[in-house]
């Protein structure tokens, strides 16, 4: 199955005070951690996309083989970034037939967590005649991103707004969407304490 990955890094992290792109985990930037991850995964295209402090984050993705987006309606909300990963996406590869969409913030998404979510797309589970549409990671009561979309999904995402980002087009397709247990996926980097946090724990480990 030809799956390509959409990593979305528009945001202005004002929740941070600083680009959260740009905080580093073993001495390597966010956003240059999470594209050389997937890099080592079996999906193609992989497209970042760029909207708040651009000019700062780009340099950090210098020489690597991924298509970089400026979404410069980036304020008007994540909707706005997931269709123009997408389109840039299916414009690398006409014959795409699945996008997952990451986040930067996550830094326990891993490239095992990636095969496992492009293999579940291919399964068909006991009692169903097809494999499932979406694969959803699940943390909790959450379920979301890491997240894959097969291909007849692709228009229902393009046709999202503002702020809605993939839960609504996952909560609308709950019967064709398969999960994928991620307890991890409950840490995300959205405050400097939060930051601070996990590096204290990391670092334990």
């Amino acid at each position: 199955m030809k799956v390509g990955i959409v990593i979305l890094a528009a945001g202005a992290s004002t929740r941070m005070g600083a680009p959260k792109q740009l905080l580093h985990i073993d001495g390597k930037s966010l956003i240059k951690r999470i594209a050389e991850m997937t890099m080592d995964t079996p999906a193609y295209p992989i497209v970042v996309v760029l909207g708040a402090n651009r000019n700062m984050i780009r340099p950090e993705l210098d020489r690597m083989p991924i298509t970089v987006i400026d979404n410069p309606q980036w304020e008007a909300g994540m909707a706005s970034s997931i269709k123009m990963g997408l389109v840039g996406a299916y414009m690398t590869l006409k014959d795409l037939e699945a996008v997952i969409f990451l986040t930067v913030d996550m830094p326990y998404v891993s490239v095992r967590l990636i095969e496992e979510i492009i293999a579940k797309a291919q399964e068909t589970e006991k009692g169903k005649e097809e494999s499932p549409d979406i694969v959803a990671c699940r943390y909790g009561e959450q379920m979301g991103i890491p997240v894959l979309f097969k291909r007849k999904l692709f228009n229902d995402l393009l046709e999202l707004s503002g702020d809605n980002g993939a839960k609504k087009v996952i909560l609308a397709n709950k019967a064709k969407t398969a999960t994928i247990d991620f307890p991890h996926g409950k840490t995300d980097l959205d405050t400097i304490e939060e930051y601070r946090n996990f590096l204290s724990n990391y670092n334990q480990n």
